[in-house]
Formats: C-alpha cells, sequence, structure tokens
C-alpha cells in the first residue's frame, strides 16, 4: 500500500500528524450517521397553531392541512426526508449507506435519483474522511508517492513543508549574496577586473537560482482535501471524460534545463479519487467510454487507483503515481436504455455487491402524500431562497396538477423536477408583480408559460392547423368519425377519420387501404379492425376494397392503436350506410373479439374535444379512473365511458331502427363477449395503454 511506501522516506515523517492538535476536528460535534437513523420516513411538521383536520383529511387536497401559506411548513434538516415517495428507493439508500454497498437507480427523469444519492453522502460518517498528499519520488520522479492522513492534517503538512522550505530558502538567498559581494569587492578592488566580477555574479546568481528549484519538489502537493467538508463528499460525474473520472497528469512543455514542474505537481484529482470515502454519482452511465467503464470497474474491486496522463501525447503520460484510494460508493442511475450499454462486468459488480432500484413515477394519492406535497412545495420555495410563499390555495393547485401529470386518478406523479419548475414559475410570476404571496392564479399563469419548447412547438402548430381544419356543419355524416390524438405528450388534438367502401379493383379478394402516414402500430391496429368488420358483416367483403383515410394527420404521422374504435366505427358506417353524429368524438383501442381497450393521454383528449366544440366524447371504460380535466370543461362534454364495440356504436350511429338492428347483430355474431364483464369493465386483464 501507499502508505507503507511513503513511511519509508525520512521526509514524509511528519509531527503534525503523529498527534492530534487542540481544535482537531475530532473534537468537533460528532455529525448524524446512519447508525444514528431508524427511519427515513418523515411526517409533515407545522409551525404555531397550525393543525391536521382528519375530519377533512380524505377529501381535502391538502390532506387536512390547516395553513394560510407555506411559511407555517417546517422543512426537515436531512436531505433524505425531504425526498417525496420513492419509499423502497430511501429504504435501499439507508441499508447501503450502513453497508457500503452500491447502488443502481433506474426511472424516470427527475423522479429524485440524483437526490437520493447526495442524501446518501450526508448519512456517511464525516470522521473517517482522509487527505490525500503527492510527494516527489527521489528514486523516479515519475513515480510519486502517495500519503493518506485524517482529514484537515493535509493542510498542516503543506504548510510545514513550505515553511521548512521559506527558510532554507532564505538561508539560500542570504548565502547567494554574501557570496556575490565577496565576488564583486574582490574583482573591484584586487583583482580591478569590474566586468569579471559582474559575470560572475550573474553565473553564482543563476546558479543559486537553478539549484533551488529542486527544493520546490520537496514540498508535497495536497490532492484531496477534506479539511472544511462538513459532510463526505458527493462527485457528481454524470458525463465526465476519462481524465476528469480517472484522474489526470498535466502536460509540461518544460521537461529540461531545471524549468519543468516537478511531475508530483502536476498530479490532478479524479472523480473517483474525490469520492474517497463519500459517493460517487453517474447518471447515463451507459454514455461512458466503455474503457473508463472497465478502469471504473478496477476501482471499485480494489478500492484505489493510480493516476496517470490520459492523453498518449502529453509528457503526463509518463507519470504514473502510487495507487490512490478511492473506496468510495458508486450511485449509478439512468433510464431503462442505461442497462442496455452498461459494461456486464460493471453492472454485476453492482449486483453482486450492492441493489439495484426501479424507481417509481406515481404514488398513491392519500392525506399523508397530499401533506408531503404541500412540503415539497415549502422546500422548493425554501431552496430557492427567492420565491414567495405560496398560499392554499396556490399549493392545492399545484397538488392538482401533480394528480393531472400522474395519468392515474388516485395516483400522484413523482416526476418532481417539472413540478418544481412549475412552483419557480409561479413563484417568479407572482414576484413579478410584487405580491407577497403566490396565488392560484399565478399558477395557472405558470402552468402555461412552464411548457417545454417542443409543447409550445405542438401547440402552435395545433393553433395554426385551426385555421385549415376541415370541420363539418353536418349534425351526421356516413363514413366520417372525429377521432382524438395527443402530440408532443399533453397537448390533445381532434383528428377526423373518413372511410368510403368501393369495389374491388381487381379479380382478387378486397384489400383494406389506410392513408395518412401510419406507423406500424397504427397500421396493426387497421388490419385488427378488418378482423370484426369481416366477422360481423353481411356483405362479401372479398368484394369490396375499404379505404381509410387519417385526415390531416401531419408530418409525424399516426402511431398507436387508440384510433382502433374510430376506424372500425368509420368502416362499418360506410358500409351499412348508417350516419354518425358529429357532435361526437372518440377515442379507444380495440380487441380482435371486440373489446374495447384502454389508451394513454385520455385526459388531454378530452380536453381537445371539448375545445373542438365536441358535447361528447367515448372512451374506454378502463381509462374512466384516469379522467383528469380541467374544471372548465367540466360542464362543457359529457363523458361516455364503454367497454365493448356494440356500446360505441350504440352511442355513436345515427337512426333508430337501422342503428338497434345493427348493434343487435353485432351482439349475437359476438356471442358471450359482454357476458361475465366486471362492473370496472371488460378490460380489467386488458394490458396497459398505449
Amino acid at each position: 500500500m501507499s502508505n507503507e511506501s511513503t513511511n519509508d522516506d525520512p521526509r514524509h515523517e511528519d509531527p503534525a500528524v503523529d498527534a492530534p492538535e487542540e481544535g482537531d476536528e475530532s473534537t468537533e460535534e460528532p455529525v448524524e450517521t446512519v447508525d444514528d437513523l431508524d427511519d427515513l420516513g418523515s411526517e409533515v411538521g407545522v409551525e404555531g397553531d397550525v393543525t391536521i383536520n382528519e375530519d377533512i383529511a380524505e377529501d381535502d387536497l391538502l390532506g387536512g392541512l390547516e395553513i394560510d401559506d407555506t411559511s407555517s411548513i417546517e422543512v426537515p434538516d436531512r436531505l433524505v426526508d425531504q425526498v417525496i415517495g420513492q419509499s423502497e428507493a430511501r429504504d435501499i439508500i439507508l441499508r447501503a449507506a450502513k453497508q457500503h454497498r452500491h447502488v443502481m437507480m433506474i426511472g424516470s427523469p427527475g423522479t429524485g435519483k440524483s437526490m437520493l444519492a447526495k442524501a446518501m453522502s450526508h448519512l456517511l460518517p464525516k470522521e473517517s474522511l482522509q487527505d490525500v498528499l503527492v510527494y516527489n519520488n527521489p528514486d523516479d520522479s515519475n513515480e510519486p508517492k502517495v500519503r493518506t492522513v485524517p482529514a484537515g492534517k493535509g493542510e498542516q503538512i503543506v504548510e510545514a513543508h513550505q515553511e521548512e522550505a521559506r527558510k532554507r530558502n532564505q538561508m539560500r538567498s542570504f548565502l547567494m549574496w554574501i557570496i556575490i559581494l565577496l565576488v564583486v569587492g574582490y574583482a573591484l578592488l584586487i583583482a580591478h577586473q569590474p566586468l569579471l566580477g559582474v559575470l560572475a555574479a550573474g553565473v553564482i546568481y543563476l546558479a543559486f537560482r537553478y539549484t533551488d528549484r529542486g527544493g520546490d519538489a520537496m514540498v508535497p502537493k495536497l490532492l484531496i482535501n477534506n479539511a472544511d467538508s462538513q459532510t463526505a463528499p458527493f462527485e457528481d460525474a454524470t458525463g465526465a471524460h476519462a481524465g476528469a473520472l480517472l484522474g489526470d497528469v498535466r502536460h509540461d512543455p518544460f521537461q529540461s534545463g531545471g524549468m519543468g514542474t516537478p511531475s508530483h505537481e502536476r498530479v490532478e484529482a479524479g472523480a473517483i479519487q474525490k469520492a474517497h470515502k463519500g459517493v460517487l454519482f453517474i447518471d447515463e452511465i451507459n454514455t461512458l467510454d466503455v474503457r473508463s467503464q472497465q478502469k471504473l470497474m478496477t476501482a471499485i474491486q480494489e478500492g484505489e487507483f493510480s493516476i496517470t496522463g490520459q492523453s498518449e501525447r502529453s509528457s503526463g503520460a509518463m507519470v504514473q503515481t502510487e495507487p490512490v484510494p478511492c473506496d468510495f460508493i458508486m450511485v449509478a442511475s439512468g433510464n431503462m436504455d442505461a442497462m442496455e450499454n452498461m459494461h456486464p462486468a460493471l453492472r454485476s459488480r453492482v449486483r453482486g455487491y450492492g441493489y439495484e432500484v426501479y424507481m417509481d413515477d406515481t404514488i398513491e394519492d392519500t392525506p399523508e402524500m397530499r401533506r408531503k406535497f404541500a412540503r415539497f412545495v415549502a422546500q422548493e420555495v425554501e431552496r430557492d431562497g427567492q420565491l414567495p410563499h405560496f398560499d392554499d390555495d396556490a399549493i392545492r393547485e399545484v397538488i392538482l396538477e401533480a394528480k393531472r401529470r400522474a395519468g392515474r386518478k388516485e395516483h400522484l406523479t413523482l416526476e418532481l423536477r417539472d413540478l418544481g419548475g412549475l412552483v419557480r414559475v409561479a413563484g417568479d410570476i407572482a414576484r413579478s408583480k410584487g405580491n407577497d404571496l403566490t396565488t392560484r392564479e399565478d399558477v395557472l399563469q405558470a402552468k402555461k408559460r412552464s411548457r417545454s419548447i417542443e409543447q409550445q412547438f405542438v401547440d402552435n402548430y395545433i393553433e395554426r392547423r385551426k385555421d385549415y381544419e376541415l370541420g363539418t356543419d353536418d349534425e351526421e355524416a356516413v363514413g366520417r368519425v372525429n377521432g382524438l390524438a395527443v402530440m408532443g405528450g399533453d397537448s390533445g388534438i381532434m383528428l377526423p377519420v373518413m372511410a368510403e367502401i368501393t369495389p374491388a379493383q381487381s379479380q382478387e379478394e378486397g384489400r383494406i387501404y389506410a392513408t395518412g402516414q401510419l406507423k406500424e402500430m397504427a397500421e396493426e391496429a387497421v388490419e385488427n379492425v378488418s378482423a370484426i368488420i369481416k366477422k360481423f358483416s353481411d356483405e362479401n367483403m372479398s368484394e369490396k376494397d375499404v379505404h381509410i383515410q387519417f385526415v390531416q394527420a401531419g408530418e409525424g404521422g399516426v402511431d398507436g392503436d387508440s384510433a382502433s374504435i374510430t376506424v372500425a366505427t368509420a368502416v362499418i358506417s360506410a358500409l351499412e350506410d348508417i350516419p354518425i353524429a358529429q357532435d361526437l368524438a372518440m377515442t379507444g383501442s380495440l380487441s380482435v373479439r371486440g373489446d374495447v381497450l384502454p389508451v394513454g393521454g385520455v385526459t388531454h383528449k378530452i380536453e381537445a374535444a371539448a375545445k373542438a366544440g365536441c358535447n361528447r366524447v367515448i372512451i374506454p371504460k378502463a381509462n374512466e379512473q384516469d379522467v383528469m380535466i380541467e374544471d372548465e370543461y367540466e360542464e362543457q362534454i359529457e363523458i361516455i365511458p364503454v367497454s365493448h364495440i356494440s356500446e360505441v356504436l350504440d352511442v355513436a350511429l345515427v337512426g333508430e331502427p337501422e342503428k338497434d338492428s345493427l348493434v343487435d347483430r353485432l351482439k349475437s355474431i359476438t356471442g358471450k363477449a359482454l357476458e361475465g364483464q366486471t362492473e370496472s369493465g371488460a378490460t380489467g386483464g386488458s394490458p396497459s395503454p398505449q
């Protein structure tokens, strides 16, 4: 080990290390460590006379929290207690910190991965921190020696060596000037050769200055300094190149003539060395190149790693230090694709000596979680330091937005980075108005202003599209259905679908033609619809071609199968020549047996239908619990949940005799498809929305 190799050098016997001095950090108040933390959970604290009203907790968006604004909410001191949700991940972080285990967290961006990693560094004991010194090696200058000392001692050692070097330089300077004076005096007074005296003085000066550079090499370099660290190190090495991650040795263009910088002075620590006794956090770990991952794996296994120049053309490539300690806990994170390009051996190290955890995107909506989301708003205000506090209605609106973004009625989103952005924008709006508190109106404005660039682009496209939208003033039309789609993640759009039936163009069996830049999943959905049409129709479909057009689909085309019931309704209407109500829009996937399956983005699609002037909208019954539309749309549109294609046709088609006959015939052909369905719909065991 490096300690043994340096202790043999008498120049490294530093008295400052051997005995603790008065005021040493060992006498400081001990920091809170893992052993002191029995529970990672935290209750919402309140100040003053504020209480929690349990009688209204279930129905109140604040979970019964009786406050006027966020200034009444107490923010926990411990970072780990500020994490909202992610109970499993927090428990693993506590366990990993206590047992010194590595962790890999996989999940959506903004769910608290980096915050948990930083919280882990606060759980590690500060007393075990060390300083790392690099010394010149008189036997081989290209192999500097390494020594570790308790945190805070490194500065004392360097100062002691610097003081010793300063005194030595003073003595050398004094001796140099004495010799120069003697030589110049001899040349002037005795030899009567002033020019010779000046030349001799110059040679003596240069000789002293040249030899003096060797004394600088006696002073060690403080590579890692933890003297002022209040917690264990936390190093974010996300996207770091090899030198920043593993350490490097600077290039020295002056390598000859005694003008070069000593090798040990050019050594620079990397993130793995700086994270010694702490946490190394790497987000999107798959972006590290393979060689860096291999060396990182070696550092994890050995607990030490030598520093050398990372550029082969640099003079630093000639230098390689003794192994530098890097006993860190690695917390790797990323999305699901991060595991694909991660080095298998590195992942094996994490799995074999640590934990893997998947981060939750949502959490169940309970009064306790609502109170914690209220505390989240208070945390964001306190962390920013420049935002006005939020009044109770503003907090309620933020929590309501958390419910909407979850996409599930009884859940709250855990993608809190974006939600925190909403809080900051709302606070900025209130501050620009000069208000003392952030109000609900500020939050509503912030929801419009905090949209991403992609979302703003999509919204502008939808707005321009309205000028050229192919609408209809008819109350009913044959083969035309108002479909619904989502663009940009959370912007709904109405997408008409038209169908026409024509005689087959050839002697071969009739075909289905679909236009509108359909992508693979949408094409498969059309094929599934054709199976239902062929099954229920009395007409010989082999003699007919079916033409389906997704009107104004745009450059992005149509992806997904959420238009399945739209296509089926349009084609059936065209086949049977039965009109469809045009005040109606619909969305839903369809199985080959006629079951209506859940889809994604149902809330945004309903709002798009309301904006387009529709009075009714059909959605899958399985999505009924996911509806979280804004208050302004609730009275504008009627939501009709369905579980089978026969229910869709019963609502959409116009003309009682023909419609009733068609629906009855479809029910009889599909047999017992509707029987045995639970109250939650036939899609209870269906796959998740597409």
